[in-house]
């Protein structure tokens, strides 16, 4: 599935169009991202519960900005969001339909935003949120008909939610605003630690049905890995809730997203804007970590770990110059990274340069080779980069 490739002309076109200034910048693809969704909803066909998708779009949509995004995911059932804050930056961007805050109530004064989101989906993690509606002096003249609780359950992640102790007497509470007609209804969450791994699912599967099988309300269990690699979990859940893989990237550390028949929907990209020549011996970058076994030349690039690019990236992490696949050398700066262009004899100042997201220079190569994972690189990408959003 993945068709998409950056050439120089592609690259040339955009920068004279687009770009002034300082060349670095990212391209997406908004119909990469309709076609994952796609793809993904494909898999849950046949699911005896009709099951739906909250598209999460938290953290900046992954690093590929909000606006951008929504419009490509109004095939979605729903979105799920961190915050309040998120929620109410994605109506005014025009979303519609239902949204689920992962990060429910951080505070009782957060409550009277609630009534600014229709249709909004709380995540509650602890017994504290559910006292703050319960205590709510503006609960007593005004209702969240609108608003569904969902109780999350620790499942093997351990990170928040209720133990099994917990989650009854949480349930007990959230049944108690409803039987008030406080709120609109009560589902129940699950996630994943490990949902490259089958037992590791199944085991968290029959942990969380044996919890809630006498608690009545909708479930929502899987993320993209789950959704990839074991459909048939996630077609028993009435909700499940891809992230990465809608962005074009594998969760899955031993496939890639060709493989698992994704499309990248963000690449990132800049230009040499100087050459050098190293006699054999010389040092490259802060702290002399990479020394020249030989004569060669060498590119600097314009982009850095102020740019979102990883800072712990080392020497070999592989980078496409003029579309020929080459690698980093030495530390990266702030603004500025260095390249090996050995093999590259007729590049330039101006030659285009990829740093990670084409199908040639997949952005889970580039997160492996510098200790980290695709998420990370999407979400660090800097602010001031500009994004071109050219379909």
């Amino acid at each position: 599935m993945c068709n998409i490739h950056y050439g120089q002309s592609k690259i040339s076109h955009c920068n004279h169009l687009y770009y002034k200034g300082r060349p670095l910048y990212a391209y997406l693809k908004k119909s990469a991202i309709e076609k994952n969704l796609s793809f993904l909803k494909e898999k849950l066909k046949g699911s005896s519960s009709h099951t739906k998708v909250w598209a999460t779009v938290k953290a900046n949509a992954y690093g590929h900005g909000l606006m951008k995004v929504l419009p490509a995911l109004s095939q979605a059932d729903g979105i799920a969001v961190l915050d309040l804050k998120e929620a109410i930056k994605c109506q005014n961007f025009g979303w519609n339909k239902p949204i689920m805050v992962y990060g429910g109530l951080y505070a009782p004064s957060e409550i009277p935003l609630l009534f600014k989101v229709p249709n909004i989906h709380l995540v509650i993690s602890h017994l504290a949120q559910l006292d703050w509606l319960k205590n709510s002096p503006i609960l007593e003249s005004q209702t969240l008909t609108s608003c569904t609780l969902w109780l999350r359950y620790h499942g093997d992640t351990h990170h928040c939610g209720f133990n099994e102790i917990d989650y009854q007497d949480a349930y007990n509470r959230a049944a108690e605003l409803l039987s008030k007609r406080l709120i609109n209804g009560i589902g129940h969450f699950n996630h994943y630690a490990c949902a490259e791994n089958r037992k590791s699912i199944n085991d968290s599967e029959i942990t969380f049905n044996n919890l809630i099988k006498r608690l009545p309300g909708e479930t929502s269990t899987g993320n993209s890995a789950a959704l990839l690699l074991y459909p048939e979990h996630c077609k028993d859940t009435n909700w499940v809730r891809p992230g990465l893989a809608l962005y074009g990237a594998s969760p899955i550390p031993y496939l890639s997203a060709e493989t698992l028949g994704l499309e990248p929907a963000m690449s990132l990209h800049s230009e040499l804007i100087a050459i050098q020549y190293l006699s054999a011996g010389d040092k490259v970058g802060y702290g002399g970590t990479f020394i020249a076994s030989k004569d060669m030349k060498i590119g600097l690039i314009s982009c850095g770990y102020g740019d979102g690019y990883p800072r712990h990236a080392s020497t070999g992490t592989p980078i496409l110059v003029d579309s020929t696949k080459t690698q980093l050398l030495g530390k990266v700066s702030m603004d500025i990274s260095v390249v090996d262009l050995t093999r590259i004899p007729k590049a330039k100042i101006g030659t285009p340069v990829t740093l990670w997201g084409t199908c040639d220079l997949p952005v889970e190569e580039v997160a492996a080779a510098a200790g980290t994972i695709a998420a990370e690189l999407f979400t660090r990408l800097s602010t001031e980069v500009q994004i071109i959003q050219y379909d």
